[in-house]
């Protein structure tokens, strides 16, 4: 059996073809692919997931496993099964790869949701996702202006310089005003639990990525940012079981299920079109696991 670390991964993954094999993939669909919602196991101090999914396109099976606690933070690990057996034949380190794969899931969505004029891309959170996304998603996208918004714990000058040294990218500290208001593009990824700005601040035509909160009582925005949204999901049926953010509108009424407008395969797959003019607010509700404190 193989065993490969965060470090070789990170050597042998190309961003760019992270981001077409993710959109190839989506746009392939879910008929030959068997993925259950992913199981939540609570331990003494800590939550375990797991996520098995089989690919008969790619005759590929696999399974990882999350830990999330207070002491260790969040531990992922995958293991690749041979599907003839299902015998492991590698075991990888996934912190990385849940990073990448985030962060190019949203790239995907950003290239089939956002303006084509998008200039400005803004980030809450100042963790390993929210440094995914500022290294992954301008690759589709000329952005002239990148901004982050981070809690008062935050070391956002660090993680700015961070980010300049690693991607050559000038980043602007803002309040989470400026950050809704002045951003084209707007990914969250965060660990927080309400939302984090009044969604009645965003301007017309922005687009946003919702990655942090993954349980049914969290969520990143607010009733009006959903409700002035076209929204877009992975699958319906992961986020009609952990994507607080729909759901907690839709337990007070302020949206139905109907305001789901698609998931991200019928997108890719040229299915339906969600952006039907310049002045639309789309958004695409992923699922992850958050990722640190912001």
């Amino acid at each position: 059996m193989h065993i490969l670390s965060d470090n070789q991964l990170r050597d042998l993954l190309d961003p760019d073809k992270t981001i077409q094999a993710i959109r190839a993939a989506f746009a392939r669909g879910f008929s030959r692919v068997r993925m259950p919602v992913r199981t939540s196991l609570e331990l003494d101090g800590a939550m375990l997931l797991i996520m098995p999914c089989y690919d008969n396109f790619l005759g590929a099976a696999g399974v990882k496993l999350v830990s999330v606690s207070q002491k260790a933070g969040v531990k992922a690990v995958y293991d690749l099964l041979d599907p003839a057996t299902g015998l492991a034949l590698a075991r990888m380190e996934a912190n990385y790869l849940t990073e990448l794969r985030t962060a190019a899931t949203s790239a995907v969505a950003t290239d089939l949701l956002a303006r084509g004029d998008a200039e400005t891309l803004g980030i809450f959170g100042s963790g390993r996702q929210a440094a995914a996304h500022f290294a992954v998603v301008p690759r589709i996208r000329k952005f002239k202006r990148f901004l982050v918004c981070g809690s008062g714990r935050s070391d956002l000058d660090s993680f700015c310089r961070h980010i300049k040294g690693n991607h050559g990218i000038d980043i602007e500290k803002v309040s989470a005003e400026i950050c809704v208001r002045e951003s084209d593009v707007i990914c969250t990824c965060t660990t927080a639990t309400e939302p984090l700005f009044d969604g009645r601040g965003l301007k017309p035509g922005t687009h946003l990525n919702l990655v942090g909160a993954f349980q049914p009582h969290t969520r990143e925005v607010d009733e009006e940012t959903i409700r002035r949204s076209r929204v877009v999901v992975d699958t319906y049926e992961g986020a009609l079981a952990e994507a607080g953010d729909l759901l907690i509108p839709m337990r007070t009424r302020a949206i139905d299920r109907s305001h789901m407008i698609a998931d991200l395969h019928e997108v890719a797959g040229g299915k339906k079109t969600v952006r039907n003019g310049r002045q639309d607010i789309t958004l695409f509700r992923a699922l992850v696991v958050r990722w640190k404190t912001w």
